[in-house]
């Protein structure tokens, strides 16, 4: 018989908490995707046209940037607007939906 694996997770909000915000989603992705280029902030700021602050801001979620910059910024890190925009709204489905209701979405895979 088969066993159910559930595919790794974030961590859950719990109800009290606040929910996650864009643009603390937003400059997570891009963070990441920059670490995972392994450039600098000046690097991808640089390509981007931005200043390095600028885009250490958005990175912490403490700029809101206008889709012009998001742009700029996706194109530095050679990624397009909805990779961006889909991997973004992937993470904050996943804040927002609790657990149980992903056993119902297929959130589980069967392994043989």
């Amino acid at each position: 018989m088969a066993e159910i694996v559930p595919f790794p997770r974030p961590p859950r909000r719990h109800q009290n908490d606040p929910e996650p915000l864009w643009r603390q989603m937003l400059g997570d992705q891009l963070r990441r995707r920059r670490h995972e280029r392994e450039e600098t902030l000046t690097e991808t700021a640089d390509r981007a046209g931005v200043s390095p602050q600028y885009l250490s801001e958005v990175e912490r979620g403490l700029k809101e940037p206008s889709s012009e910059m998001i742009a700029a910024i996706s194109g530095a890190l050679e990624t397009n607007l909805i990779d961006l925009t889909s991997a973004v709204a992937d993470e904050l489905r996943m804040a927002a939906v609790p657990a149980p209701a992903l056993a119902l979405t297929g959130a589980f895979s069967l392994a043989a």
